[in-house]
């Protein structure tokens, strides 16, 4: 297994080792031990969901209020997506910036997303299944979202308005762009998003930023 770290501080890409033989395919989707050792904390695994999508569905951009937030471990069990993690953490370097990677039932990667950034998903074929490890319970009134389509974010989805007709849930469709999410105070903070994680850290009495 590889985990490199991606361009927006607190997300990974995990790349499984495969298994392979005339019998089929076996892998590690999910090694605490490492992933704690890259994000300096193990994961608090208390809930996990599963998403089922058609062709062409965009979901997000979600993140969770800080404290408490929601780290994400996502991967894709059939079919194939387009996952972008954005940060949405004022503040931050690399604020409004998002990255893509693609999550298929081929390579089988998977993607770590650290309390406060944005994610959402575009899938590439129908039935796409995603499973989500989370880090706390859903808890509707500290869900937030920003608009996947905004301009702003520019997210180089595969499938675009109107040629395309991406189907998007009400909800998402009524989000803010990130400027109206910012004006109403609804994005996370990036240093209290490091704080946050520095108390995750000496928890375990691990040290540094």
């Amino acid at each position: 297994m590889k985990i490199r770290p991606l361009s927006i501080e607190g997300a990974f890409e995990v790349t499984p080792t495969l298994h392979g033989d005339a019998r089929g395919t076996s892998l590690e989707w999910f090694r605490w031990d490492k992933l704690a050792d890259a994000v300096g904390h193990p994961l608090n695994l208390v809930q996990g969901n599963v998403s089922v999508s058609a062709k062409g569905v965009i979901r997000g951009i979600h993140f969770v209020t800080v404290p408490v937030g929601q780290a994400k471990y996502v991967s894709c069990l059939r079919g194939a997506v387009l996952d972008a993690v954005v940060d949405v953490r004022v503040g931050s370097p690399t604020f409004g910036r998002y990255e893509l990677v693609q999550l298929d039932d081929v390579e089988r990667k998977a993607v770590y997303l650290a309390e406060g950034l944005g994610h959402g998903i575009c899938a590439l074929t129908d039935d796409a299944t995603l499973t989500y490890l989370c880090s706390s319970t859903y808890e509707p009134s500290e869900e937030r979202g920003v608009h996947p389509l905004d301009p702003e974010l520019g997210i180089a989805w595969p499938v675009k308005t109107p040629a395309d007709s991406p189907v998007l849930s009400p909800r998402d469709a009524a989000a803010p762009t990130l400027l109206e999410a910012r004006e109403r105070g609804d994005l996370p903070d990036y240093q209290a998003c490091r704080d946050y994680l520095r108390t995750l850290r000496s928890d375990l009495g691990v040290t540094g930023s």
